[in-house]
């Protein structure tokens, strides 16, 4: 229960915190877009794009924390909380493919430097810098940005923004001092590389959720341990750890008894074995208990063969 409360606690921490990072970022994004048009800096530009994915990593957490306390329901027994992880997936597909038209765009520009307003451009880029730095701030203070993935996702986004702002400020330095015009390009493709790199983890550790994949902060021979050190279970088989969403992490598995123990003494020991897994992380616990005479395979890990048709069946 007090679990419960922690995590209702940081869930509304979360969604405060995320609409007032996405008010501050999306009217920023609109002022670089803007201030990238009237300079002609493609870093300001590329800098406006990463603010722009910012904005929509923002926008979908907070549909993905207000989709998620709906209720679950006879079509949706987990309810929406997987919406958050589809959003960051989608999320680092968009950031992948404005990384790659940066890179198009600024390798135009090498072979043709244009014209550059850089005082202009100069005081846009410090500016957004100044509101990168207030903003990861704050989600530093208020969110949960180690454990909830998509506030993480949300918080990456934001703090790989700071070195595209310190490049376009380098950049139009470099170009009023030195009339450097490759500088505003160069700088953009820096930009790129960060929005690639930060594109490419948060779809890969969504993709990893969806595949169903062991949880990253789960030590699955820990969990193995738990089940197979205790003196009253004979054998393990289909056991299964995955993620529902962020900070939810399930388990499910077939444990074999002695037949002659009671329900009063096996529930007894699921409770010492959820206990256990809770300091592994894992919060969701499904264990069916089996007496010897219940056949089963003998690996601890599930082994589904194809059964007929087009359906599965657990290989007994």
């Amino acid at each position: 229960m007090g679990q419960e409360h922690g995590h209702n606690h940081t869930h509304g921490a979360n969604k405060k915190v995320l609409l007032i990072s996405f008010i501050i970022i999306t009217a920023y994004m609109i002022v670089e877009a803007i201030g990238g048009f009237l300079t002609n800096s493609l870093a300001l530009l590329a800098d406006a794009g990463h603010m722009l994915s910012d904005s929509i990593s923002l926008g979908i957490a907070l549909i993905a924390f207000k989709l998620a306390e709906k209720a679950a329901s006879e079509t949706k027994t987990f309810g929406y909380k997987r919406f958050e992880i589809l959003a960051a997936v989608l999320n680092g597909v968009t950031l992948v493919v404005i990384a790659l038209y940066i890179f198009y765009e600024a390798m135009k520009r090498l072979m043709h430097p244009p014209e550059v307003a850089t005082t202009g451009m100069l005081i846009v880029s410090t500016i957004g810098l100044i509101v990168n730095i207030v903003v990861a701030w704050i989600m530093m203070r208020g969110g949960d940005v180690e454990e909830n993935l998509n506030m993480k996702g949300a918080y990456l986004h934001v703090m790989s923004d700071m070195p595209g702002s310190i490049g376009a400020i380098v950049a139009a330095l470099l170009m009023m001092f030195f009339g450097w015009g490759w500088a505003d390009p160069m700088a953009s493709v820096i930009v790129a590389v960060l929005v690639l790199r930060s594109g490419y983890f948060v779809a890969k550790s969504g993709l990893h959720v969806l595949m169903e994949g062991t949880p990253a902060n789960v030590d699955m021979q820990a969990v193995i341990d738990i089940m197979t050190k205790k003196k009253e279970i004979i054998g393990v088989h289909d056991l299964h750890v995955w993620s529902i969403t962020s900070g939810l992490n399930a388990f499910s598995c077939h444990a074999v008894v002695d037949g002659s123990m009671t329900i009063l003494e096996s529930e007894g020991l699921l409770q010492e074995i959820e206990h256990a897994l809770a300091h592994q992380h894992i919060h969701h616990v499904t264990i069916q208990l089996e007496s010897p005479a219940h056949q089963h395979d003998d690996s601890i890990l599930c082994q589904l063969k194809p059964g007929p048709g087009d359906g599965h069946h657990h290989h007994h």
